[in-house]
Order: C-alpha cells, then structure tokens, then sequence
C-alpha cells in the first residue's frame, strides 16, 4: 500500500505541474514533489521539461541541495561542465561530506577522461559515506575504463559483499574474471557465490557459461538446470542449456529447450534459427526449412537465416532456390567475404560463368586469398577465354603462392595459350619441378596446348628422368 500511495503522490504531482505549464500558472510544490518530478522526467530523457522544472523549483526553493545537484545533472549531460563545477564548488563549501556532490564530482571528471582523478574521489567519498555499494559500482565502472579489471573486479565484489542481489555488480565480476581469461577463478567465485545465495538464478547461469567455456558440458547442464530451478521462466538458462546440447548432439533435447523460449516469451529468431538447424541434424528437413522461414518472418533482415536456407537448397542440389536465397543474404550484408563464395560457387555450378566470375572476384576484394579462391577464378576466366584477366589473377596468385605448382602450370598455358612460349616453357618447366603428378592440369585446360608435339615431349622426358 505505501509504494501504491507513493506511485499515486508521484503521477498527482506530475498531473498537477503539467497542467500548470498549459495554464501558465504559478503552482507551489514541496522540495520533495520536485525532486520526483525531475527525477521522473531526467529517467525518461525529457530535458526540456526537466529543465523547467529545476528553474521553477530553484525558484521556491532556492536554497535546496538535492534540486541544484539536478541542475548540475543537466549541466553534465549537456557538457557544460564549467558551469557544473563552479556550482559544485559552492556546494561544496556548504556540504563538505555530501556523497552526491562527491559523485558528480567524479562524474565530470569522468567525462573529462580523468578516471584516475575521478577514482581519487570517489574513494574520499567512502570515508565518510553509509551507502558504498553504488560508490563501489562507480569505483569499478572507472576502473574499467582504464582496462585495470583486476581492480575493477575487486570493487564489483565489494558491492557484493554489502548486497549479495546486486546482479549489475556480479555481471560486471563475470565480465571481468572472462576478460582477464580466468575462468577457474571465476568458477571458484561463483561457488563460493551460490554457497551464500543459492537461488539465484543469474549466478547459476554465469556458472553454467563459465563450465562451457571450459568444455564440461555436463557440469554446465547441471548449472543451467539449477538456474531453470531457481526460475523457470529464465529464458537465458534454457538458450545456453539448448547450446550445450547441441554441441553435444543431443539435437531433440536441444529442441525441446529452445520450444521452452518459444512458449515463455515472444519467439527470438535465434531461438527459431536453432530449432532449424536441429531440424537439420536430425535429418527432419520439412521441419528444418518451416523454422527457417519462420525465423526469416520473424527477422527479415537477419543474414544468418536466409544463408542457412541457401545452405539447405545447396545441400540437395537445388541451386536455383539456393542462388535466388544467397542473394538476400547478400542484400543484407554486402562485405561478407562467406556469402560471395557461396554466391560464386551456386552460380559456378549452374554455369552462370560470369556471375560465378563476379563472385569470386568480390571475394578477393574482401580478403579471401585462399588458393582455390583464385584458382576458381582463374579457371572461370580460362573457360570464358578471357586469358588477360586470367594471366592477371594469377601473377597475383603467385605473388602469395609462389611454389604452388596449381598456379605454375596455368601460367604455362596461359602464356604458351598467349604465344608467350619462352614465358610459357619456364613456367612449364617449374611446374613438373614441383609436382610431376599434377601435368594433366594442362590436359584438361588447354588440351589444345597439351596435345601439341613439343610439349608432350616435354612431359615425356621430364618423366622418364625423373623415373
């Protein structure tokens, strides 16, 4: 009833000061009204009301901390951080051990990428303060932005020690013992943790990830169980439990976790992206792709989803749907290096030459300068007959692959192809150096080249002595 009445105080005193401001009326509010009505509108990122009200409430009650501390707010948030110090100081004067002054203090010096200095406060603030587990939160929070998470780590489980339910301050210790990569230590806190509240939900689920990441699968089910038992309707415990069972091929009890999120909450596309994929596993494929199209409806912009349609029609070699889904997938996200091999490959394989071309082209320009990448495309190039382009991709072949005979004996035919024999004959020559084995590249690519006298010899010789 007390938080009911207090709700209620607070939306009459928000009614009464907005209808004051339509009426251009002069109200009076207590300091306290005041106080939750800025409150209410700096948490719901309404500056400009905020700001009336702080003006109207410095008015009556000018001499009132608490609302010059929000004017200080406002003028941190607006970066006017002059100002807010210089009424800082004056506070300060007045209010020499007054937490909050202290907090905006370390606040703007914060912004002023003077985390040292503002740690340097904060702690003086802990002297004479009552609460600290926010000043120890405010503490760490600095101290991440210096990269020190050993002493970040340290303040976030101080804030631990005084509230063992402050779950920002645990999450923040988990992101600290995964960043210094210690997860045995992380897992020995988290035990210790449990040992003091052992129904807590999110330090189960913490555990759980923290077994993961070392491979023990079992271990990390069992924590994710306890999460679920401590709250069944902990989605997070039932994604990261569906995870662990995937890895572990149990494909059907994977799905039955993930069909869980479905029931609990409004379906994740995540969670419908992996109902697919089990599908897939378990060679159900009429469920597989109904998931992927659901997860598609569900999020049309999500790449993953229409690549793992693509991947379905390529897997039964039905290269037409394959092709007409990767190019949504690339419609999404151009720059992935993954999407245009595949897009070269399905056009590869339904002989869109010039396509499948354009295809591994763009895969080079991202990065990928995997041999059969250029090999790919080098081939497509020598079937077009465009032996420029393809004498050009693979000089740049050679630069990053120059003892691969592959290349090798496509130069030779390009340039013999070309009527550069010298050019041709040494890299002929090269070639059967590296890999002899390898000289039907030449037959089934330029048989024309290979049928010729003078090279048949050539490979004839170089066999029987190397014979």
């Amino acid at each position: 009833m007390e938080f009911s009445q207090f709700d209620d105080n607070r939306e009459f005193s928000l009614s009464k000061f907005e209808s004051m401001l339509k009426t251009n009326s002069i109200l009076f509010f207590d300091s306290n009204e005041f106080e939750n009505i800025i409150h209410h509108y700096l948490e719901n990122g309404k500056i400009a009301l905020a700001k009336k009200a702080i003006k109207l409430s410095l008015e009556q009650h000018p001499d009132s901390t608490n609302l010059k501390l929000f004017k200080i707010e406002v003028y941190i948030f607006e970066n006017k951080l002059q100002k807010a110090n210089q009424l800082l100081d004056s506070l300060y004067a007045l209010e020499p051990q007054n937490e909050e002054i202290f907090i905006q203090k370390a606040n703007i010096l914060s912004k002023q990428d003077q985390h040292q200095e503002a740690i340097n406060i904060l702690l003086k603030a802990i002297e004479f303060s009552k609460e600290t587990p926010d000043l120890y939160s405010l503490i760490g929070m600095e101290y991440l932005f210096l990269d020190k998470f050993e002493e970040a780590k340290i303040n976030f489980m101080k804030c631990l020690e005084i509230d063992l339910e402050d779950y920002s301050a645990l999450y923040n210790v988990v992101y600290c013992f995964d960043f210094l990569e210690q997860t045995t230590e992380a897992i020995e806190y988290l035990t210790v943790y449990l040992d003091k509240n052992p129904y807590c939900e999110v330090a189960w689920h913490q555990l759980g990830k923290q077994y993961v990441a070392q491979n023990d699968y079992q271990k990390a089910l069992a924590a994710f169980d306890f999460a679920i038992i401590s709250d069944d309707t902990f989605i997070g415990a039932y994604l990261e439990k569906g995870k662990v069972l995937e890895k572990i091929s149990h494909h059907d009890k994977a799905v039955e976790c993930y069909k869980i999120t479905l029931a609990l909450e409004d379906p994740t596309s995540f969670a419908l992206l992996r109902i697919g994929h089990c599908y897939e596993k378990l060679e159900k494929n009429d469920m597989a792709l109904q998931y992927f199209y659901k997860t598609v409806e569900e999020d049309p912009l999500l790449d993953k989803a229409w690549i793992a349609i693509t991947k379905f029609y390529n897997k039964i070699h039905d290269y037409q749907n394959a092709l007409h889904y990767i190019n949504k997938a690339i419609n999404i996200d151009g720059d992935n290096v993954v999407y245009w091999k595949l897009f070269a490959q399905i056009n590869q394989r339904l002989n869109f030459l010039e396509e499948a071309e354009r295809g591994y082209k763009k895969t080079l320009e991202l990065g990928n300068y995997e041999l059969n990448t250029w090999i790919s495309r080098g081939d497509i190039l020598i079937q077009l007959g465009e032996y420029e382009a393809a004498m050009f991709n693979f000089e740049q072949c050679h630069e990053f692959y120059p003892e691969s005979e592959e290349v090798e004996f496509r130069l030779a035919g390009i340039h013999l192809k070309t009527h550069n024999t010298k050019k041709g004959l040494a890299h002929l020559q090269k070639a059967l150096d590296l890999n002899y084995d390898h000289y039907f590249i030449i037959e089934e690519l330029f048989p024309s080249i290979y049928q010729r006298p003078s090279i048949t010899k050539i490979i004839s010789e170089f066999k029987k002595a190397s014979g």
